[in-house]
């Protein structure tokens, strides 16, 4: 059994965390920090957790994280870089679930985030956490680098085409959809119900951070850089992404059994009958990836449609499927979760 902790609490993806983890036989939950919050049970907060989770928040320096086997980071961008370097040298793996290491190129992040890296050292260390296209080298890592939302659907979408090298990739297209809860639990306007309530819109067309995130994982994949074209959308959803991706063909090739082929052997990837349209309800609460692919009219562009849980799959799902694969449990423990319908 493993000692974890847990590097704030209060958001949505530290409690879906701290759902997901509460299930799991292999871990025991050492701590849950939060400076406001410390001294209230965690369950006061969020009483679906009630019977479930019986610890209080802590300050950090309450918590003595470095006994901890693994921490993850459920902060803001810029938190995990500053606490790292030392939970790494007492031992300890770190997963990040914001986007501290994710990009390679540090000024490129820098740019992106607005900020100066307080660990660029460890950029290039860390390991990007997508399991599908980096298993191995997550069974060896200290430092995983998890995935955004829109990048895990969108690559997910394009990497059988990309690896396989039958479609341009330097023309490629990436309508999305996103759930207002993958804007944080942070009070903000454009979050509250009367502004995202039946209303549909797009944002951060001239640029989204998660664009290099998205270029960097598929250019890895061809092998030379690509051409990308994001535009990201906030729907009256609590959940769910829906990834609508646009490809030109290079090469004549049954798309609907590459992407089985690709998919095959990974348990949260699961690639629906030819002609199918899923449904971001469809996966709900669970850790999979639910595709489709098609050739409107049998003609030279293929679309994929990717629909994810962007707190599950898109976030702490895929942060517990790495933890799982760092210290040997099988990969879907504590994951084995049936979506929610209705």
């Amino acid at each position: 059994m493993i000692k974890v902790g847990i590097v704030g609490g209060t958001g949505y993806t530290g409690v879906e965390l701290l759902r997901l983890l509460a299930r799991h036989p292999g871990i025991k939950l050492h701590a849950v920090t939060s400076r406001k919050e410390s001294g209230m049970k965690v369950a006061e907060m969020f009483p679906s957790l009630r019977g479930r989770v019986d610890i209080a928040f802590s300050t950090p320096e309450e918590s003595n994280l470095a006994s901890c086997d693994v921490v993850f980071f459920a902060t803001p961008n810029g938190i995990a870089m500053q606490q790292a370097r030392e939970l790494l040298a007492a031992g300890v793996k770190v997963i990040d679930l914001a986007a501290d290491f994710r990009i390679k190129d540090v000024a490129e992040w820098e740019k992106w985030y607005g900020m100066t890296h307080a660990s660029p050292e460890l950029v290039a260390e860390a390991v990007y956490g997508l399991p599908e296209a980096n298993r191995e080298q997550i069974r060896s890592a200290r430092l995983i680098a998890n995935p955004g939302c829109y990048p895990t659907a969108v690559q997910l979408g394009y990497l059988p085409l990309i690896e396989a090298g039958v479609v341009d990739s330097g023309q490629l297209i990436a309508d999305c959809k996103s759930g207002v809860s993958g804007a944080g639990r942070k009070a903000e306007v454009h979050t509250l119900f009367a502004e995202a309530g039946d209303n549909f819109k797009a944002y951060g067309v001239n640029g989204h951070r998660h664009l290099p995130e998205i270029s960097q994982g598929l250019a890895r994949a061809a092998g030379k850089p690509i051409g990308l074209i994001f535009v990201p959308h906030l729907t009256p959803l609590i959940r769910g992404i829906h990834a609508t991706l646009y490809a030109k063909l290079s090469k004549d090739v049954d798309v609907q059994a590459l992407f089985e082929q690709r998919y095959a052997s990974e348990p949260f990837v699961d690639i629906l009958p030819a002609g199918s349209h899923p449904e971001t309800r469809s996966v709900r609460g669970a850790n999979v990836c639910r595709i489709a692919v098609h050739r409107p009219q049998g003609g030279d562009t293929v679309v994929v449609l990717s629909v994810i849980d962007n707190l599950v799959k898109g976030a702490a799902g895929q942060a517990v499927q790495n933890m799982n694969l760092l210290f040997g449990f099988p990969e879907d423990q504590g994951l084995d979760i049936v979506p929610l319908l209705p």
